[in-house]
């Protein structure tokens, strides 16, 4: 049993044992049940060591920070503390301890018929975790789920349930000899032969089966219910034979790495392994391992136990993926059966095809299997790096083992070992000396530099020894493996398929990129990965060059060796070659003896690049990096910022600082520093230096500066809340892309379903943004403009709407959706401030330890009610939005929104304020300035080199903060007492600090600069506060500036005798208010020590002048960390600073006030008045009056300037109704604003009444109302008020060199980096991201070539399978800006504007104008009894017609003569621009349920109604010709009907061959049906596909009916596309151009000859052809609400009657007209027309005989005879109604209905744009209506428009000059016979039909004042003219077809005889020949 502890054995516990035993066996169900030894001898608790030497201040700390890690529930170390990794093939002990060569193993073939499938059981049951991940699996008692190993499906696990008395314990002891098993496929139970199981579930094994071997996990399930793999099973006792000191592995658990620590339990974090070695050896008595990284400091007491850890991860291994950041689903894990010992096969790579070209500098990396070593020669049974292949496959890397670096790169390891014919399973080998690395003892110690080895080519052999003191990094490793790419990837990237490089290439390139590095910089994986990717385009070009000649010849790999060492030459020994012949070993060993041996006035190369010629693998070669500033860059860039900010807090928890911080106790004199503050406290006494109006060394006692009051300030603007232009843009392209979300058919928003906008913002874990957000959301008053609160208690009431991301966000997001399930009708907008923050999966959670934020944002916004709720948008806004730009995001690329391009508005003469962000910063490196706004201190960064070699151990952050805090304490002493420390301070700092301190001196008011430290460590920070607070108060400073730390987990605490000041510069606040954002801080003098890992968006005041970066270094190499430390400046300026001329502005006495900064096209030298950067402290005496960036500290500006604007500000507050901020100048935008906001009413105006912060230049006083600073103003931080520059900022070198800008480019540097650490490149080989590409590109850019990792986010927003497309979320937008541009204001605008546009969605503009020509009707003589619901055919006839035309829309047209209009005063008429189209009173209206819809409403309902299919079932519907003759157009006519199949049933069909024979009618004499309608209704439609109201399924209740669309030919395909369930009757081509004329005269024909028709097919079956019902509706495409009214009468006195409205629907109007008795006798029966204005007087008489309009129902019976003139655009309803009239036929209508007509701006009969027909340039001045007509044959231009619309509006406008006499002349109207022209509104028209028998007006005695004659027919004869008199000096207007037909009606007319024709009166339309103008001549009366 191997386990014999001799001497333990006490009687007392044998006998409990034996005992335990037998009772066990009898309650045992089961056969075998433990026996009494294993329970004694296996026992769990005993431990082989003592614990005795480990220190106890260590096992203290141990102690609380496993109780810390388990309450953060990530992970549980208090029982075990080391994981045996035996990862796949790791077959110790299978063998005898000799290499003896593998048996085989012959497998007995499977059952006949049984399923052999890999991962399948027999029975054909899937086993593989993936797919049972999420099944409920029930497993008898006793036994666990395990995971097996197949060696043919290494990136599947199978699952199997085992006995658990089969498997170890924790100890790797206690496992019952044999097997028993069930397979969980197929439910087979009792495998009691783990042989007999394996080939059950398919192993297919080469080798003997055994379960310790291929049983490899245990699978536990997640919080989510997901299994997954768990810690490993540790078959091997933990391999505890610590006397044979064998090599630990442990399992690494997380993204941090396991470090091995030295004996006094300390670890350095740096993931691979840097093995921090303080004691000198590692002895294995007394190593312990840590497991957790830097925060997890447990301490194992010596044992290595396994971990038990419940740690789950869906489908993955548990450990590495966190830092793999590859994904473990679906990839194949290209390290199948590599060596031995390797530890990690962990991060399954997404793409098969090339493992993950994942990350390279980026903070991830190799996570050494932390193992225990000691030095000295491998024993035998030692594993070290096994050295894999020794023929690995061109172009790819074998795979290094044990301590070798787990990458996330999987693909490192993509080469499979080959195999031997024999087995399927490396067998150990012994390892060749040649191919181990012994690292020297004491290595970093010795040189002080931890070398840093760059995988390159190749294997990398074993390490042994102190390899603590090195680092492997995977950076460039990803370049050298050429992904495969498709074809269209490679065109994109200029390369051929086949064009790879050699090693030879790559060896050389990677030479020469590092020689060009130089000394300062540190290798980049995107450099060089553009350098890669630009040989291969060479090569290509070289390659298709020479196609034609010879050949070019590579390099041999003889000629590699001195043409590497002759790149290497030029470097200046900075870059050594080595070359070895045997393997990489010996160039490393070689690398690291010379390094350990190294004298310290040796000088070090900085790279060597060892390359192996070897014969038989060919050329490897890998880079050691020695440089001191390289090796260590590249370290701690590998290190997350979590990582190495958990590196720091270790540190400065451990003492491990104590060096640094003893060597700072010193001044840079020398002088203790402690004590020299102590005597300058006591040399000054009690007094401090005066607070403000005073010099440095002017003392005051405490009372007295603590009472000192400042002078008020005036001009500060803190609570005003404006929005400005850009931010109204951008909130108006939120709301589109909301409505495009509506629009786009996937029924994934129905905004017409809500009435109500609610919201809740989240941000990320930062008190001080919370309170931000709640102060913008408070002074824009969206609360109340959404009607969430009432006015008085917004204010309190906004908590509830935001967020903080934090522990509790829980249980508030529950209310939150409670609120969201509870009000369907209310759209809510879950805005996600921030979104970049923290976007971790929620299941890497549980790897997290402990960060508390972890996977909180991915619960909140990826849960499944928010994904699934229909009324929830869910809004990310973010300044960094890259890492939610990759392949896996879940916004579609269509849903982001992207602010405005700002380049483009420079040019806005009228914006005084403009955006100063990221990309200005590097481009005003340009400008030339002596004090460049972005800055690197060198002096600081050579002070910090010399301190970090000093300390190779310490992280470079902690050196540099202290440092730091020791250049601003002794700035402070020098600039207070110790002048001599002034040449210890870098000159930056020291100014930094003179202006600080000196410019609340300078004025009463006491205003001063902020200046921001940032410092991501909060420890650091703490620490940073307290030095500097203490050196403050020391030197009597603290009543002049403040210390402020900015943490964003506390608010901001600020002291009191600031506080009372800031409440007197701000004037009215109530006493208890204290500053809660740093914007509340404007004007404070303060330093602010901004900490937390990074800055979360935070606005900071106008006052903000420095912002201090230099701790911001190599640690921060992906894009969005360094840019949004920058982020933390930008800010608005006045525009002055980036263009304007150099002006020096009041340089009034000492005070220089500022020069301004101009970037014109050439780039301009600037005067600036900042003193040389030097030493020399003469000069920066000086520097109290001439401050730094020549601004001047004080902010006291020149009132006079101001005083001026605000009158013109205010009164431009009043004209602009909501928006304040919007320039009235442009008349465009404000009217387009006014119409957006326009009915916000009152509350709304003065929630955001405007004061715009001015800006202090000189010229804005003269630019009157449109000088309103846009973008600027308090809503997101403007603070240039006076300041003329933005923040400066002091920068690291690392951080310098990327964000200068590229030349020529738009785009820093820093763009090139990865976007973010959570996010992976896809491939190396990829475009460079384009210099001047938009935010639109960059994102599509991303898209295309990154990919989550696996602990982030979306990285489980996986591709459909089957279409391989990622999922988007619907109802999901982005909205990226850059950071402080006036985000927050643009979305709160925007929740105002969505709420606004669903208020207007839910109302209609309806028109509301009363009935015109009341006074000239016709008196109804005939009197009608009240509410009667049908009129009496026999009284009603009797009624006379009333002739006038009252629909309002005809106001403009000419009147209808009548007998009482003889006698109607005239008066002129308003005169009426012929070019201005009349605006229509409108109201807006709630729509109902009874409402007539455009296009853009979808419910549920009408879904079926609409129908909208998908494209393949578009031929549902079936096209067919119908043929009638019409006499009128005197030809055949044909007609296509579109009828969908749903529709067939309306139409009668021939028996064969499905020919349409006519439309189904129903009979006069059918019951009133409630579910039917019995007319046809037909809506004749131009031009408004989507606008038109044509969903009538609401209108008529849902049932049943006939509607025909009306269109033209060419509107077909628009009309079929948006109604796709209507039937269509498309006009013919030739009607293309008609007017509405036509389309009423067709479809009256049509019905006609469709009526006939049934009556034929009727009358065959017994029908009598009266009974047919003859009638149609025909009614407008905007008719959207019917409405009946009754009169009530009121019982108060006087009495007065109301009148009552109600809404009904078109459904029960229709059937009330048609159960009209004796309905067959009316010709039309109509509707009146709404208005408000309706009284009960105008409803007096039920029924009116008069004109009806827009909604008719047509008898076609009664009308064969009476035609709509087909040619008429206008009026051809008057000119209809007035020919049935004189017909004799009866017009009704009812009067108590009405119809509403909508507002529709687009389509309908909107006018031709009147164009020439030959256009000679493009701007033509517009043509006037009386240049329509022109003599005939004249060279008039000719026009492009049909002839009959010419002519109409030519009559309009030409009544002075055809009939003058007609003007104003009611009492003499014009004759017009058979036609009724609108010829304009001075004149009157009296119609005369010259039809036989007909009615007509009466007019004797009336002398008419002209004639008009238009196309008349032969029933016109001379002698009917003859009868009428005409005034002397009357006109004629004779209209006819062609010049021909107008000689022949004059002729036959005998008009010659008393009208006198010229030859210069014949005119036509102007027209060219081909388009049939017409002709008319005109004459006087003679």
């Amino acid at each position: 049993m191997g386990n014999s502890y001799a001497g333990q054995l006490k009687s007392a516990r044998f006998e409990e044992a034996l005992h335990n035993s037998i009772e066990a066996s009898l309650r045992c169900s089961s056969v075998v049940p433990r026996p009494i030894f294993s329970q004694l001898y296996l026992d769990p608790d005993q431990h082989p060591f003592s614990s005795a030497d480990v220190k106890p201040n260590v096992e203290e700390l141990d102690k609380d920070l496993v109780h810390r890690c388990t309450q953060n529930g990530s992970l549980d170390f208090s029982n075990t503390l080391t994981v045996n990794e035996m990862e796949d093939d790791e077959d110790d002990e299978e063998m005898s301890d000799s290499n003896s060569p593998p048996i085989p193993y012959s497998q007995k073939p499977a059952p006949e018929g049984s399923c052999t499938t890999d991962g399948f059981c027999q029975a054909g049951k899937d086993l593989r975790l993936v797919s049972l991940c999420m099944e409920q699996i029930d497993i008898p008692a006793g036994f666990l789920l395990v995971g097996a190993k197949s060696p043919n499906l290494p990136e599947h696990i199978l699952v199997c349930a085992v006995d658990k008395r089969f498997l170890p314990d924790d100890h790797g002891k206690n496992a019952l000899l044999g097997f028993s098993g069930n397979c969980i496929g197929c439910g087979e139970r009792g495998f009691r032969y783990f042989t007999e199981f394996s080939n059950h579930i398919n192993l297919k094994l080469t080798t003997q089966p055994k379960k310790q071997k291929h049983l490899k996990y245990y699978l536990v399930r997640s919080s989510q219910g997901v299994l997954s793999k768990g810690p490993l099973i540790c078959w091997k006792e933990c391999r505890s034979r610590q006397s044979s000191a064998t090599c630990h592995s442990i399992k690494p658990n997380s993204s941090v790495s396991s470090t091995v620590t030295p004996e006094n339990g300390t670890t350095n974090g740096y993931k691979s392994g840097f093995i921090q070695t303080d004691s000198p050896i590692l002895s294995p008595a007394n190593s312990a391992i840590n497991l957790s990284g830097a925060q997890d400091l447990t301490r194992n007491k010596n044992v290595v136990k396994p971990l038990a850890l419940s740690l789950q991860v869906v489908g993955k291994t548990f450990a590495a993926d966190a830092a793999n950041g590859n994904s473990s689903h679906g990839g194949k894990n290209s390290a199948t059966s590599s060596t031995p010992a390797r530890p990690g096969n962990y991060s399954l790579s997404p793409r098969p095809s090339y493992a993950s070209g994942d990350q390279g500098q980026s903070s991830s990396f190799f996570l050494p299997s932390a193992t225990m070593f000691i030095s000295g020669p491998p024993k035998k049974r030692h594993r070290g790096w096994y050295p894999g292949s020794p023929v690995p496959q061109p172009g790819l890397v074998v795979p290094v083992p044990t301590v070798r670096p787990l990458s996330r790169t999987e693909s490192l390891l993509s080469a499979p070992v080959p195999q031997t014919p024999l087995t399927g399973i490396l067998q150990p080998r012994p390892i060749p000396a040649g191919e181990t690395v012994i690292v020297p003892e004491n290595l970093l110690s010795n040189s002080g530099i931890r070398p840093v080895i760059l995988i390159g080519y190749g294997t990398l052999p074993y390490f042994y020894g102190n390899v603590g003191d090195i680092v492997v990094s995977p950076l460039l490793v990803n370049c050298y493996k050429i992904p495969q790419l498709e074809n269209k990837d490679l065109e994109q990237l200029g390369l051929t398929g086949s064009q790879l490089l050699s090693v030879e290439n790559m060896i050389l390139l990677t030479i020469q990129y590092l020689v060009r590095l130089g000394p300062d910089q540190i290798p980049l994986r995107e450099e060089f990965e553009q350098i890669m990717l630009k040989a291969m385009q060479e090569f290509t070009l070289r390659e298709r060059a020479l196609q034609m000649g010879a050949q070019w010849i590579p390099v041999s790999p003889g000629q590699l060796p001195w043409l590497a060492r002759l790149i290497a030459s030029v470097s200046q020994d900075l870059v050594h070659v080595i070359v070895t012949q045997n393997s990489l070993a010996e160039g490393i060993s070689e690398t690291l003896r010379t390094l350990s041996e190294m004298r310290h006035y040796q000088r070090l190369p900085d790279y060597v690049v060892a390359i192996c010629a070897s014969k038989i693998r060919g050329n490897e070669f890998c880079v050691v990096v020695l440089g001191q500033h390289q090796s260590r860059a590249l370290a701690e860039s590998m290190l997350t910022t979590s990582e190495f900010l958990k590196e720091i807090s270790y540190e400065l928890i451990t003492g491990k600082v104590s060096f640094l911080a003893s060597h700072f106790k010193t001044t840079s004199l020398g002088d203790d520093l402690d004590k020299l503050l102590e005597k300058m406290q006591q040399r000054r006494g009690d007094s401090v230096i005066t607070p403000f109006n005073g010099d440095l060394n002017e003392y005051v006692s405490p009372q007295e500066a603590a009472a000192m009051i400042p002078t008020q300030n005036l001009d500060l603007d803190n609570e005003t809340f404006q929005i400005y232009q850009p931010q109204l843009t951008v909130a108006r392209k939120l709301l589109s892309q909301v409505c495009a979300i509506a629009d786009s058919g996937s029924q994934s928003l129905d905004l017409g379903h809500f009435s109500k906008v609610d919201f809740i913002v989240i941000v990320p874990r930062s008190e001080v943004l919370v309170q931000q957000t709640l102060q913008r959301i408070r002074q824009s008053g969206v609360l109340v403009d959404l009607g969430l609160e009432e006015n008085g208690t917004a204010y309190q009431r906004a908590e509830k709407y935001v967020v903080r991301l934090d522990n509790e966000i829980q249980t508030k997001f529950d209310v939150f959706m409670r609120r969201v399930k509870q009000n369907p009708y209310t759209l809510f907008v879950l805005v996600h401030d921030n979104c970049h923050v923290e976007l971790t999966s929620v299941i890497s959670g549980s790897l997290s330890h402990g960060e508390p934020s972890h996977g909180l944002a991915d619960r909140v916004i990826n849960c499944r009610e928010v994904l699934e709720a229909f009324n929830l948008l869910v809004l990310q806004v973010s300044s960094f939005p890259y890492t939610l730009q990759t392949q896996q995001s879940r916004i579609s690329s269509s849903n982001e929104v992207h602010w405005i391009q700002l380049d483009g508005m420079e040019d806005m003469s009228c914006e005084e304020k403009l955006y100063f962000g990221l990309n200005e910063y590097s481009k005003s490196l340009q400008w030339g300035i002596t004090s460049p706004l972005l800055r690197c201190d060198e002096t600081f960064e050579k002070m910090v080199n010399t301190l970090l070699e000093r300390y190779p151990r310490l992280h470079s952050m902690v050196v540099r903060c202290y440092l730091l805090i020791q250049q601003y304490s002794e700035a402070l002493m020098a600039l207070t007492t110790m002048a001599s420390l002034r040449d210890h301070s870098t000159p930056e700092t020291l100014s930094i600090m003179d202006d600080l301190i000196s410019s609340p001196g300078k004025t009463k008011s006491g205003r001063g600069h902020m200046l921001i430290i940032r410092v991501p460590s909060v420890q650091l920070a703490m620490l940073a506060k307290e030095r500097l607070q203490e050196v403050r108060d020391r030197l009597g400073l603290q009543y002049r500036f403040e210390i402020i730390l900015g943490n964003p987990a506390s608010e901001v605490s600020v002291a009191t005798h600031f506080v009372a000041r800031l409440k007197t510069w701000r004037g009215n606040e109530p006493e208890e208010w204290i500053p809660r954002t740093y914007q509340d801080l404007e004007g404070l003098p303060c330093i602010v020590i901004l900490t937390g890992k990074d800055p979360l968006g935070e606005t900071f005041p106008r006052s903000l002048k420095y912002c201090d970066l230099r701790l911001i270094d190599s640690s921060y190499l992906t894009r969005t960390a360094l840019e949004q430390e920058v982020g933390l400046a930008c800010c608005y300026v006045s525009k002055e600073v980036i263009r304007g001329s150099t002006v020096a502005l009041d340089l009034s006495g000492k005070e220089q006030e500022r020069t301004t900064v101009s970037e014109n096209d050439s780039e301009e030298l600037l005067i600036d008045l900042e003193r040389p950067q030097s030493n020399s402290s003469a000069v920066t005496g000086t520097s109290g009056s001439i401050m730094e960036n020549g601004v001047s500290s004080s902010s006291a500006a020149d009132k006079s300037q101001q005083q001026p604007l605000t009158p013109s500000f205010q009164s431009s507050t009043n004209s602009v109704g909501l928006d304040e901020g919007v320039s009235t100048g442009t008349a465009g935008t404000g009217e387009t604003l006014k119409q957006e906001c326009d009915s916000l009413g009152p509350p709304m105006a003065s929630s955001t009444t405007s004061k715009p912060s001015l800006a202090s230049s000189s010229s804005s006083s003269s630019s009157g109302p449109r000088a309103l600073p846009w973008p600027g103003g308090p809503v997101q931080g403007c603070r240039g008020l006076h300041a003329a520059l933005p923040p400066t900022v002091i920068l690291s070198k690392a951080a310098y060199s990327l964000l200068g800008s590229q030349r020529g480019s738009k785009l820093p540097s820093s763009s090139s980096l990865l976007p973010h650490a959570d996010v992976a490149w896809v491939s190396s080989l990829r475009p460079l991201l384009h210099k001047d590409m938009s935010s639109e590109e960059q994102s599509l850019y991303y898209r295309q070539w990154t990919s989550a990792r696996q602990h982030h986010a979306d990285y489980s927003n996986q591709p459909d399978p089957s279409s391989g497309a990622w999922a988007c979320h619907p109802r999901r937008l982005l909205l990226t800006g850059p950071p402080q541009v006036g985000k927050t204001g643009s979305y709160l605008q925007f929740l105002r504007i969505l709420f606004r546009m669903l208020i207007r969605l839910l109302e209609v503009d309806v028109y509301d104008e009363g009935d015109i020509n009341t006074d000239h009707s016709e008196s109804s003589e005939v009197s009608q009894s009240e509410g009667e619901p049908w009129p009496d055919i026999e009284s009603f006839s009797k009624i006379p017609f009333d002739i006038s035309v009252h629909d309002p829309k005809y106001s403009l047209m000419s009147l209808v003569y009548t007998e009482k209009l003889a006698g109607v005063k005239q008066e002129a008429r308003k005169e009426s621009k012929a070019e201005e189209p009349r605006k229509r009173a409108t109201v807006s209206m709630m729509l109902t349920r009874y409402a007539a819809y455009n296009t853009f409403h979808h419910c549920e309902q009408c879904h079926q109604y609409l129908d909208f299919p998908s494209a393949s079932q578009m031929s549902d519907s079936t096209l067919h010709a119908f043929t009638f003759s019409s006499s009128m157009l005197g030809e055949e006519v044909q007609l296509y009907f579109i009828i969908p199949k749903s529709k067939e049933s309306h139409f009668v069909f021939s028996k064969q061959g499905k020919h349409l024979e006519s439309m189904r009618l129903p009979l006069v004499s059918d019951k009133q049906n409630l579910n039917v309608v019995k007319s046809p209704i037909f809506t004749p439609s131009s031009g408004r596909h989507e606008h038109g109201l044509l969903n009538l399924f609401h209108a008529m209740e849902g049932i049943s009916h006939l509607h025909l669309l009306v269109v033209k030919e060419y509107e077909m395909p628009l009309y079929r596309k948006c109604w796709p369930n209507h039937i269509m009757l498309v006009l013919p081509g030739m009607f293309n151009n008609a007017g509405v004329g036509a389309a009423r005269f067709l479809i009256k024909e049509l019905s006609y000859h469709n009526l006939e028709l049934e009556r034929n097919r009727l009358e065959e079956l017994g029908v009598k052809r009266q009974c047919v019902w003859p009638f149609i509706v025909v009614m407008d495409d905007s008719c959207v609400l019917w409405n009946i009214h009754s009169v009530q009468e009121q019982t108060r006195y006087p009495p007065v009657e109301a009148v009552s409205s109600k809404n009904v629907s078109l459904k029960s109007v229709l059937q009330h007209i048609e159960a009209t008795p004796k309905i067959v006798h009316y010709a039309i029966l109509g509707i009146q027309k709404w208005s408000s204005k309706l009284t009960s007087q105008s409803l007096k008489a039920p029924f009116s005989r008069c004109h009806v309009h827009d909604f008719i129902l047509l008898n076609i019976d009664l009308t064969q005879n009476v035609q709509y003139d087909f040619n008429r655009y206008f009026c051809e309803d008057v000119d209809f109604n007035l020919r049935t009239n004189s017909s004799g036929l009866l017009i009704c209508r009812f009067n108590n209905f009405s119809l509403m007509k909508k507002h529709v701006q687009v389509g309908g009969q909107r006018d031709f744009i009147i164009k020439p027909k030959i256009m000679v340039s493009e701007s033509l001045a517009p043509i006037l209506p009386l240049q329509y007509v022109c003599a005939p044959d004249s060279e008039h231009t000719l026009l492009a428009a049909p002839a009959q619309f010419l002519l109409e509006k030519f009559l309009q406008h030409a009544s002075f000059k055809l009939f003058p006499k007609a003007i104003r002349n009611f009492k003499s109207p014009v004759l017009a016979i058979d036609c009724y022209l609108n010829i304009g509104p001075e004149v009157a028209i009296c119609y005369i039909s010259s039809r036989p028998h007909s009615r007509n007006v009466k007019c004797e005695g009336v002398f008419f004042s002209g004639l008009l004659l238009y196309l008349c027919d032969s029933f016109v004869g001379a002698d009917l003219l003859k009868k009428f008199k005409f005034l002397k000096g009357a006109t004629l207007c004779v209209i006819c077809q062609d010049r021909s037909s107008l000689r022949q009606t004059i002729v036959r007319l005998e008009l010659e005889d008393e009208w006198q024709f010229r030859l210069r009166d014949e005119f036509q339309t102007a027209n060219s020949s081909d388009d049939k103008p017409l002709y008319f001549l005109t004459g006087r009366h003679v």
